[in-house]
C-alpha cells in the first residue's frame, strides 16, 4: 500500500509538473486573410475575443483575449506608443468611480495590479492597452473596461514581437 500511495504521489506531481503551462501559453499560426492589413500589424476580433499578429503570407498568431464588456468596447485604428514592463497602474477615473475603493496607484509586480507582465498602451489618451492579467480566467470574456487583456505569457510573447509605432486594428 505504501509503494502504491507513492507512486500515485510521484504521477500526481510529474502530471501537474508537465501541465502547469496553460493551453495556450503562446499563441498558434494559423491562416489569416486580412485585406490591406500589412504584416507586423495586430487586428483584435472582438466579437471572436481573438488578437490576431500578422506574420503575411496569409499567416498570423492567434492569441485569446479578454475585451471590453457590453457598453465599453470600442472599434478603430490606432498604434502603440509605449511599451512597459510590469507597470504600475492609476485606474481611469471613471473605473474608479465604479470601485471607489481601489488605491490611485497599484504598483508594477502586485499581485492586484491588473496589468498583469507587461502592457502595449495604445495612442489616444492613455485610456486602452494591451495587457496581461493576474485574472486568466477572464481571458476570453467581455470583461474589461475597453483594454484588451492577454494572459501573462502571450503578451511577453507578443511585446517582444511588436515595437512602438506598431498599427493596431480593432474590429467587432
Amino acid at each position: 500500500m505504501r509503494h502504491s500511495l507513492l507512486s500515485l504521489t510521484i504521477a500526481a506531481v510529474a502530471a501537474a509538473t508537465f501541465s502547469a503551462a496553460p493551453a495556450h501559453a503562446r499563441g498558434e499560426v494559423v491562416a489569416f486573410h486580412g485585406h490591406g492589413v500589412s504584416p507586423g500589424s495586430i487586428v483584435v476580433k472582438t466579437g471572436e475575443r481573438r488578437l490576431y499578429y500578422v506574420l503575411g503570407d496569409g499567416r498570423a498568431i492567434r492569441y485569446p483575449v479578454g475585451v471590453g464588456r457590453a457598453g465599453k468596447q470600442w472599434t478603430g485604428q490606432t498604434y502603440i506608443d509605449g511599451k512597459h514592463i510590469r507597470p504600475a497602474w492609476a485606474p481611469p477615473a471613471e473605473v474608479k468611480r465604479d470601485k471607489p475603493s481601489l488605491p490611485d496607484v497599484i504598483p508594477g509586480g502586485s499581485p492586484r495590479n491588473p496589468m498583469g507582465a507587461a502592457a502595449l498602451t495604445l495612442s489616444g489618451g492613455g485610456e486602452y492597452a494591451i495587457h496581461g492579467t493576474n485574472a486568466p480566467g477572464s481571458v476570453g470574456g467581455f470583461v474589461s473596461y475597453g483594454c484588451i487583456r492577454m494572459l501573462n505569457q502571450d503578451i511577453v510573447d507578443l511585446y517582444d514581437r511588436v515595437s512602438h509605432g506598431t498599427t493596431v486594428l480593432v474590429t467587432r
